[in-house]
């Protein structure tokens, strides 16, 4: 059985949520469900979201730079996987180009290689053309670009000669 919660007013759910935002990054959908949860009708918890984006608890642009680096460096995600996750979000296009624009072109290219490399090392296959099926496989369910893929497996096959 579930333990009812007691309703908040709009000003303690501000509190609240203004602390959670205070602590990590959030994006509007993470704390609309939060209100939701807490028992806010539709009209305060517009008018919540409202004051937290006018006190700037809470911000787009900066949410989506920080989730795309994280998801990246933590992760090991391309720039296709985030910015779906983005897109899932209910973040604007602009946000979304913008944090995937300000990714680091280095890290990026070094996490892919690191992650083919990694995972070359765990693949059984009879030929190199299997192998590198199922290292591309691999790269693109983490959201890596094809492109890409295929020149860091280019660069790869040339480090093992």
């Amino acid at each position: 059985m579930q333990k009812k919660m007691k309703e908040l007013t709009p000003q303690e759910a501000f509190n609240k949520a203004a602390a959670c935002c205070s602590r990590m990054e959030c994006c509007p959908a993470d704390i609309q469900k939060k209100l939701e949860r807490w028992g806010l009708d539709a009209e305060a918890r517009k008018e919540t979201i409202d004051r937290l984006y006018a006190e700037r608890f809470i911000d787009e642009e900066r949410y989506s730079r920080s989730f795309a680096h994280d998801k990246l460096r933590y992760n090991q995600w391309g720039r296709i996987k985030i910015a779906q996750s983005l897109r899932l979000k209910g973040i604007p296009e602009t946000a979304c180009r913008a944090a995937l624009d300000a990714l680091d072109e280095q890290e990026y290219n070094e996490c892919l290689r690191k992650l083919l490399r990694n995972k070359s090392r765990q693949i059984k296959a009879e030929s190199e053309y299997e192998r590198n099926g199922k290292l591309i496989r691999f790269a693109l369910s983490h959201g890596f670009e094809m492109s890409l893929i295929t020149r860091c497996l280019h660069v790869e096959e040339k480090d093992y000669t």
